[in-house]
């Protein structure tokens, strides 16, 4: 179904009074919304660039709330983790520790 054919399935529905006029503006708003990026080669994900050492929810260098604003995790399982692998053989020390210097804070 073409892109027109959508839109005019959306106004018949309006017409009908099956959707408001603010339902139908928001429908046809993510219809006529860019299609998400797409990671391949030579793209890189937006969620990586995204990523931003948290000022608001830190306990020592905000690592553990950027990352979990940037992936939808709540930040006490990811502090958890990072405590889990320190305490396996210190495994969760140097990626902390090199996120904290490479991963720039919020603005």
């Amino acid at each position: 179904m073409s892109l027109a054919d959508e839109i005019d399935r959306l106004a018949a529905q309006r017409d009908a009074g099956r959707l408001t006029e603010a339902e139908f503006e928001a429908a046809k708003a993510r219809l006529l919304a860019p299609p998400p990026a797409v990671a391949g080669p030579g793209r890189e994900y937006s969620s990586i660039n995204d990523l931003r050492r948290s000022v608001a929810d830190r306990w020592i260098g905000g690592v553990c709330g950027g990352l979990a604003k940037t992936t939808g995790i709540d930040s006490w399982i990811i502090r958890l983790l990072f405590v889990l692998c320190l305490l396996f053989a210190g495994f969760g020390l140097l990626p902390y520790v090199l996120l904290w210097i490479f991963v720039p804070p919020e603005r």
